[in-house]
């Protein structure tokens, strides 16, 4: 007999079909009370927990007595309680390496457009003020080997530095609660105070829970 999980994300049909392959699957919209009081013989009967971005609490343990483990498709936990869970000795797993390379995208197209004033000049397209010649004060500024300051030098942080470095050549300050060798031998990231890198760093990024 396959183990229940209840799923309440979600998936697309071939993971869904790999997930039914080793478990008896009960899909459910959220985990609001009103749902688990509808699904409650699943909920009690389940060992696993799949989804994300609903809240995992003591409450909700309570009406799964034979719960294992759980999973959140996502980096972030802060929904589950985590006490409750150590309590219960149920096996939390979350997925912090699913937007390192996404972050670090949308942190570099944010550099470009700040730099190049990107959503301002947009918008006077979009309200017809651009007839005519803009002039240089709305160019904005060059990010080719400008000094890029990187705060937090964590799977973001690198991810950032690789993008900045070979994409752009732009030198690398940073400051993190510990030096990271890896980073100064990869990008020749220098490691310095945060007064520091505030004065001298073109770009300021923080990179932080």
């Amino acid at each position: 007999m396959k183990p229940s999980v209840i799923l309440y994300k979600t998936l697309p049909d071939d993971l869904l079909q790999r997930l039914e392959e080793h478990f008896s699957v009960t899909q459910v919209k959220n985990l609001r009370p009103e749902t688990v009081s509808q699904h409650a013989e699943a909920f009690a009967q389940a060992e696993g927990l799949l989804g994300s971005s609903e809240k995992v609490d003591a409450a909700l343990l309570e009406k799964m007595p034979k719960l294992r483990a759980t999973s959140t498709v996502s980096v972030g936990y802060d929904n589950f309680d985590v006490e409750a869970l150590n309590a219960r000795r149920v096996l939390l797993m979350h997925t912090p390496t699913v937007l390192t390379e996404t972050v670090a995208d949308t942190v570099m197209a944010l550099v470009l457009s700040t730099a190049r004033r990107v959503v301002e000049v947009a918008e006077r397209v979009k309200a017809g003020e651009w007839t005519k010649s803009i002039g240089p004060d709305w160019f904005g500024t060059d990010v080719h080997h400008k000094t890029l300051g990187i705060v937090g030098m964590g799977r973001i942080g690198m991810a950032l530095a690789q993008r900045a470095h070979f994409g752009f050549g732009m030198p690398i300050l940073y400051n993190a609660r510990r030096q990271h060798p890896q980073a100064e031998e990869r990008f020749n990231a220098r490691y310095c105070d945060l007064d520091t890198l505030l004065q001298e760093a073109d770009f300021v990024c923080l990179i932080l829970p």
